[in-house]
């Protein structure tokens, strides 16, 4: 794996990592490229992502009570943060959108990822830009934590809008998603139940675990599991994947575990380094080079 800054030119030999504003690198990547592009924009709730990081220690005066009714002192480590408010949001999609589609290879995918703010507009938009034929999915990842306001719903899911390239032409292999637990098992035979049934367009996956091991600390960070579906179902084996707004990196992570190839691009300098460091401590699997002229697998075969 490589990290340099995005003003270098640009060659795809290696894993990558780039510190740069997107804008700028997505029109120097190779057109027709990519099996699978993620992105996970700022959702424009219009405020800034905070993330704390703290020390707890034992202290009879402390400013925390946990079990028992012990004490204890925290302190502050540090503050992860960035703004997340635009005037005109979508106009700050359009060109990065247009240009992701064109680095897409013809059987490739994009992955979209957003919150309910958001969502309707940002359909219409790429209704526009990729044609509402290629339009593949609505996926609904649902989740349980944090507030719970009771003059409302609870909004717990987000919203990942899924487009092909070539409408009909995109790669997709269901059989390399792991399956998952009937939800009324007793309703199927006894050998549908222990082989599991594939994935449905609702995802029920928790969130990065607080003492887990995937948690960089990254404001955004998104869980493993749930981006290892897209990878697996919508790449092939040494396929390139891309994440314009990387963050902490977690599609680098899951290509690496998957045997994929992968180019991240953020322009923090603090997501980077932890890029870095999380990349820089997974073991990554044997990959096959990618079979560039190879005609797409029909889409569920």
């Amino acid at each position: 794996m490589r990290v340099q800054v995005a003003r270098d030119p640009i060659e795809l030999d290696d894993d990558l990592v780039l510190a740069g504003d997107n804008a700028g690198v997505l029109d120097r990547l190779p057109d027709g490229f990519f099996d699978l592009i993620y992105m996970d924009p700022p959702f424009n709730t219009g405020r800034a992502q905070t993330r704390r990081s703290l020390a707890v220690s034992a202290a009879a005066d402390g400013d925390r009570v946990g079990f028992g009714g012990r004490r204890y002192r925290s302190r502050l480590l540090g503050t992860l943060a960035f703004d997340d408010a635009f005037d005109d949001y979508l106009r700050f999609l359009e060109a990065r959108l247009r240009r992701s589609r064109e680095l897409l290879a013809p059987h490739g995918t994009l992955y979209f990822h957003i919150d309910y703010r958001e969502a309707h507009y940002v359909k219409l938009l790429l209704d526009e830009l990729f044609g509402r034929e290629a339009f593949l999915n609505e996926l609904i990842w649902s989740y349980d934590y944090g507030a719970k306001p009771r003059r409302r719903w609870p909004a717990k899911h987000d919203t990942i809008l899924v487009y092909v390239r070539t409408p009909g032409g995109h790669w997709f292999d269901a059989d390399a998603v792991e399956r998952e637990p009937y939800m009324a098992p007793g309703l199927v035979s006894a050998e549908k139940a222990a082989r599991g049934k594939r994935p449905t367009d609702v995802w029920f996956h928790t969130i990065v675990p607080t003492n887990g091991r995937e948690k960089t600390g990254y404001p955004t960070q998104k869980p493993e599991g749930v981006l290892r579906r897209m990878v697996a179902a919508s790449s092939r084996p040494g396929g390139w994947c891309l994440d314009p707004f990387a963050g902490s990196g977690t599609l680098g992570a899951v290509c690496r575990s998957l045997g994929r190839r992968f180019v991240l691009v953020d322009r923090s300098p603090v997501a980077i380094e932890i890029m870095r460091s999380r990349l820089a401590s997974t073991t990554a699997e044997p990959r096959a080079p990618a079979a560039r002229t190879a005609p797409p697998r029909a889409a569920g075969a």
